[in-house]
């Protein structure tokens, strides 16, 4: 039986590092004190980008020619090219089109780009899966999440502006005959909060018709204890639906949005702490790709092994939710 398996997985992350100090003494100036946000989110630094050089695309190519090194490939050995990212640096030519240039990928090569904000990469990673099994002529998958976050991020709020970092995460896809791999992923949607978050905020054609501005990213406050119910109730279906048991999972590679969201999955389903991956208190939010920083985190840290039963569990604005278990 084809299964998908992850073959390598790499990190780029902008140059300038930037620790909760400066966002602290630039929200002490609007008389805010974040102090008791940031240990809540569980901030402590952040990449951001800090140049007129660097952008989403040129971070996804880092981040690319990173993993194919590290295997040994070259961007001719690729089928299929999935570009995941919810701050294009593009949106005509897609900004796969700037990853097959840049590795000089064959003519006959499927790619695409994938928005939904940030499960995009678990997504685009869940469909790659799919379509490679149904496809005979797909072998060898690049799925690439890239956000220039910090650039849509508000200097008058704290959710954005302290809590975004910049960063791409580049993951091989291949096939093998082995018992390993893709399992099953399960989808949640709740549509009712779909303008919560928004960008741009008046939507594309009011942006270019009536002049509003499109600068930074809209974040309506809500109850990020509200994603908590679905999380749960995702968790116990499809470790169920495939015949597994919470104590079979390995190690869980969650949103890095909130640490205080993953602390309350942990104690509600009382898994060992060490099990859980973070990233967030190096890296800020990353938006699409912080499920596979931290899943890079955890195999360089020798926490992850070949072998190992993997959850993946994030969620986009609106809100979309994914599930996905993975054999590594």
């Amino acid at each position: 039986m084809t299964n998908i398996r992850i073959k390598a997985v790499d990190v780029y992350h902008a140059k300038k590092q930037v620790n909760n100090d400066v966002y602290l003494e630039h929200f002490k100036k609007q008389g805010k004190d974040i102090t008791n946000f940031l240990d809540i989110m569980g901030r402590k630094e952040r990449y951001v980008i800090d140049n007129h050089e660097e952008n989403t695309i040129t971070m996804a190519i880092e981040a690319t020619n990173r993993v194919l090194k590290k295997v040994g490939l070259e961007g001719k050995d690729l089928d299929m090219i999935v570009f995941s990212t919810q701050v294009p640096e593009m949106t005509v030519p897609s900004n796969a089109v700037f990853i097959h240039n840049a590795i000089q990928a064959k003519k006959g090569t499927v790619i695409f780009d994938m928005n939904a904000n940030c499960a995009g990469m678990t997504i685009a990673v869940e469909q790659a899966s799919r379509y490679m099994k149904s496809n005979p002529d797909v072998n060898t998958a690049l799925v690439v999440g890239s956000d220039y976050l910090s650039l849509v991020a508000d200097p008058k709020d704290a959710m954005t502006y302290a809590n975004f970092g910049d960063a791409s995460s580049a993951i091989i896809l291949e096939k093998t005959e082995n018992d390993t791999g893709f399992i099953d992923a399960m989808f949640e949607v709740d549509s009712s909060n779909r303008n919560n978050i928004l960008y741009p905020h008046k939507g594309l054609s009011q942006t270019n018709k009536a002049g509003e501005s499109a600068e930074f990213m809209l974040w309506q406050p809500f109850d990020g204890a509200m994603v908590l119910p679905d999380a749960y109730d995702m968790f116990k279906a499809i470790l169920e639906r495939n015949q597994l048991k919470i104590d079979d999972v390995d190690a869980f590679c969650l949103s890095q949005f909130a640490k205080v969201n993953i602390d309350k999955i942990q104690k509600h389903f009382d898994i060992p702490e060490e099990k859980f991956i973070y990233v967030g208190d190096k890296y800020g939010y990353t938006g699409t790709s912080s499920p596979f920083i931290a899943l890079h985190e955890g195999i360089e840290s020798g926490k992850i092994k070949r072998g190992d039963l993997i959850l993946f569990w994030t969620i986009g604005g609106g809100h979309e939710f994914i599930t996905m278990l993975f054999r590594y």
